[in-house]
């Protein structure tokens, strides 16, 4: 869904060709984007009325298929990003994306967004936690407690910043 929200608001800012569509989002997620799951995503829009899709012609070269959002496509992208479903929430990108839009957002979407991501890093420090009471403390566990403790340290990092952006949010 991350790949979805970048390709509306990069298309948000103006018509777009399917390569430099492509070359815009891919500048700006760290997940791989290829011909392959471009452009499903770009039929499937211009099927649902999100996009609309004009030919360009240039002569001597192949027509390029160039991208508009329309009403319906900014619709999407403003219920896209004020929402982070919880089968999502652990997505680190999925997260970032939507706190990327927090300036288009009301507080209360602001905070349930951020309610959401600290649920699922007060489970997850829960979870770590306990691995790390039942695990081998002697010279065998050594390198997995390691482990474990950082996990756990990175989990609270987050959950401390998520503290933070629920003071800022909220205003």
């Amino acid at each position: 869904m991350a790949v979805e929200i970048i390709m509306l608001a990069v298309l948000r800012s103006g018509p777009v060709h399917g390569y430099e569509l492509k070359r815009r989002v891919q500048r700006t997620t760290l997940t791989a984007l290829s011909n392959n799951s471009l452009y499903p995503i770009l039929r499937r829009f211009e099927q649902n009325g999100i996009v609309t899709k004009s030919v360009e012609a240039h002569p001597g070269r192949p027509d390029r298929n160039v991208y508009t959002i329309t009403d319906a496509g900014r619709g999407l992208l403003a219920e896209l990003i004020s929402v982070l479903p919880p089968q999502l929430a652990a997505n680190d990108e999925e997260f970032l994306v939507r706190v990327s839009f927090f300036q288009e957002l009301e507080p209360a979407q602001r905070l349930a967004i951020l309610a959401v991501r600290a649920s699922i890093l007060d489970a997850a420090i829960e979870q770590v936690t306990t691995l790390l009471s039942e695990s081998d403390p002697g010279p065998t566990g050594e390198w997995r407690n390691l482990t474990i403790r950082q996990l756990i340290q990175n989990f609270e990092r987050e959950r401390r910043w998520i503290t933070e952006l629920e003071t800022k949010a909220g205003s």
